[in-house]
């Protein structure tokens, strides 16, 4: 369970790292990280991250095709805990 929560820390703080320097890059009009990047870092469990990037960085919040499917990496995670507690019992 530790190594489990040690993963779920250190792949959120990457995804926040990135977004906010991906931020850093769209206001100088440099290279940017791909949209992809953010999403697969953001399916194998760094969607907090992204989510509290995106709201401290105002990051991608005004790209709607960018929401949708962070929602439905959202959605598909929230099935997959509830799914994975009601396994448990």
């Amino acid at each position: 369970m530790k190594v489990l929560l040690l993963y779920f820390l250190i792949i959120n703080f990457t995804v926040f790292i990135i977004a906010g320097y991906d931020k850093y890059q769209a206001r100088k009009n440099k290279r940017r990280i791909p949209e992809n990047t953010l999403f697969s870092l953001a399916f194998f469990g760094g969607s907090i991250g992204l989510l509290l990037a995106m709201l401290l960085f105002r990051h991608k919040t005004s790209k709607s095709s960018f929401i949708v499917k962070f929602c439905g990496i959202l959605g598909i995670q929230i099935t997959l805990i509830i799914v994975f507690l009601n396994y448990k019992k």
